[in-house]
């Protein structure tokens, strides 16, 4: 006990840049998958090669691999990015690469007949998307979706590599001035698995209200 309350400062700073990178991460990933997504479907053969690319490079690789490409690759080239932009980086392109295929798997979902449907009265494709095709297609991704989110949450530990205090740096640095490493990790551990109970049970309660709103 008297560890956490002299470590609580430090714990909760962590938390809040673990928090900030996962919030922001997740959220400009879902922009970007979104955009990938429909490039995936697109009749533009182009953009759906680039889309199969991208998706196919960022899952496929390791994502501590592409985290110290950003940090400690970009300037060989002149590109330097501090510690944490380069993590919300790295884990922005990779979520998005897996967010695209929650969105691509949703989309698939909605029949066919209500494409044609919607065609046949006139809208445009971008009415059909964000009224018919998009609503649909976000109800069936949201379980993917939140396993995603939460996912994100654990992998943002590995941002410590590059410097980036957050939680489980915060953890380690405080096992080293104290030499009690398992109190430090387990600490660390708990307030994880805090954050993504309560991310969880968020993500229950929304998929419960959208089933009501489709039932």
């Amino acid at each position: 006990m008297d560890l956490i309350t002299a470590s609580l400062p430090s714990l909760l700073s962590g938390l809040a840049i673990t928090v900030v990178l996962g919030g922001v991460s997740f959220a400009l990933g879902f922009l970007i998958g979104g955009l990938v997504a429909l490039a995936r479907i697109s009749r533009f053969g182009v953009l759906k090669v680039a889309a199969i690319a991208y998706v196919s490079v960022f899952r496929g690789t390791p994502l501590l691999i592409q985290l110290m490409l950003v940090y400690f690759g970009l300037p060989q080239l002149g590109v330097r990015i501090p510690p944490i932009p380069s993590a919300i980086l790295a884990f922005t392109l990779y979520s998005a690469a897996y967010l695209s295929e929650n969105f691509r798997g949703g989309i698939l979902a909605v029949h066919g007949g209500q494409w044609e449907a919607a065609g046949s009265l006139g809208m445009p494709y971008h009415r059909i998307m964000s009224r018919i095709v998009f609503p649909q297609a976000l109800r069936v991704a949201t379980p993917a979706i939140g396993s995603r989110f939460i996912a994100l949450m654990k992998d943002t530990s590995l941002a410590s590599v590059i410097t980036v205090v957050e939680l489980t740096r915060v953890a380690e640095s405080v096992g080293s001035s104290s030499f009690r490493y398992v109190e430090a990790f387990v600490i660390a551990g708990v307030v994880y698995w805090l954050v993504n109970s309560a991310l969880s049970a968020g993500q229950e309660i929304l998929e419960r209200r959208m089933a009501r709103a489709y039932a």
